[in-house]
């Protein structure tokens, strides 16, 4: 097994429980090695770190697994990890739909597994685990039971860990389009075209805490995708629903998830880019009772933070324009990139240019099937704040 060994630096972030090992803080290398293999890691005075997995054409150069000198990386350890992350989504909530795997949290770096219902999502992002693809199926099935698993590998960060992209079936044969229960509701996934691995189920327990707001409200649910917002809304009670996005192939799918729920009468669903949107209810003078920002990540790389504080102030901002006196914005992130003081401070900026003024009702982050690990910010992304605005 080779022996990587860092330069002399401050370690203190691996040290706390970060699993990431970048390329330029790795001085010497011993014994070869191929993409994907398990190294062990050493700091600059030949102390063991850890082992994990090494991917030469990535800047996170070793994603660590175990911090046990004597503990063995193979097929048993993966199965061990698979079992102990579904047992713990077990343990904290209904498995109907949730996501069994998330990678890093789960000691299981590059790996996701989204379930459905009775179907399941992997992505397997990383050259280490996808060397495990096929054990990691076999677990699932065994202690899953699944009807079917799908591949959604068709990611361009797969290329940088030099494997190409790819998707399809890994276990039985079924349509991609099926449907499943959150929160009592019913939704239909695309597990084939969809984005990501279909549905966003990060914000399964935030959908639940709009309930005291919408009720009788005037609802506006901005880059809505497939309607889970919307339709969540709706069955609470919300008076009406206008749902927008710019994608009409999420808009056919939330039209049927509004039918799905016979919530159909009160939403509506509109094809138009959010902020051009925004921009033309102000002008007419629209207003809304509870407004939801859902926006797509701004940003995917510290280098374009600048523009993402941008984007999510002009669309905070106009969404304050159409509030009344006492309106509801619902507003969230989910860039790693920006934190919660941050996406704070951006909607502050928000409010002081449109002369409102805030009450912070409440701050979520994403579902408790994501698991947050303290010493990685990269696993703590989901911001997401309820707001009076004056």
């Amino acid at each position: 097994m080779a022996k990587l060994y860092l330069k002399r630096i401050n370690i203190d972030r691996i040290l706390n429980g970060h699993p990431w090992i970048f390329d330029n803080e790795i001085s010497l290398v011993e014994g070869e090695y191929s993409p994907g293999d398990v190294v062990e890691v050493y700091d600059y005075k030949k102390k063991f770190i850890g082992k994990g997995f090494i991917s030469p054409k990535s800047k996170i150069r070793i994603r660590l697994l175990t911090r046990n000198k004597d503990e063995n990386i193979d097929e048993n350890f993966i199965r061990n990890k698979v079992v102990e992350a579904c047992e713990y989504r077990k343990r904290i909530m209904d498995i109907s739909s949730c996501r069994l795997i998330y990678g890093e949290a789960d000691g299981l770096p590059g790996l996701i597994v989204d379930k459905f219902g009775d179907y399941l999502v992997l992505q397997s992002l990383t050259i280490g685990i996808e060397k495990f693809k096929q054990v990691v199926v076999d677990v699932l099935i065994d202690i899953i039971a699944p009807k079917g698993i799908y591949e959604r590998n068709d990611v361009p960060v797969r290329e940088l860990e030099g494997i190409k992209q790819q998707s399809g079936y890994l276990y039985g044969s079924f349509d991609p389009m099926q449907q499943f229960e959150e929160n009592g509701l019913k939704f239909w996934v695309d597990m084939k075209n969809g984005q990501k691995t279909g549905y966003f189920l990060d914000q399964k327990e935030n959908r639940m805490s709009i309930k005291s707001f919408v009720q009788g409200a005037n609802v506006l649910d901005c880059f809505c995708n497939t309607g889970s917002f919307s339709v969540h809304a709706a069955f609470f009670g919300a008076a009406s629903v206008m749902g927008i996005d710019i994608s009409p192939n999420v808009l056919e799918i939330a039209k049927k998830n509004a039918e799905l729920n016979n919530v159909s009468e009160i939403c509506t669903f509109k094809e138009a880019n959010v902020f051009d949107m925004l921009k033309e209810y102000d002008e007419e003078g629209k207003k809304y009772d509870v407004i939801i920002l859902d926006p797509p990540a701004f940003t995917k790389s510290s280098k374009t933070v600048g523009n993402a504080y941008r984007g999510y102030k002009e669309i905070n901002l106009r969404a304050m324009k159409l509030l009344p006196p006492g309106g509801i914005l619902i507003t969230s992130s989910c860039s790693q990139h920006i934190n919660r003081e941050e996406f704070l401070n951006i909607i502050v900026d928000a409010a002081r240019d449109t002369k409102r003024k805030l009450r912070l009702i409440e701050f979520r982050g994403q579902a408790k099937d994501h698991p947050i690990l303290p010493a990685s910010r990269e696993t703590n992304y989901l911001k997401f704040a309820i707001l009076e605005v004056r």
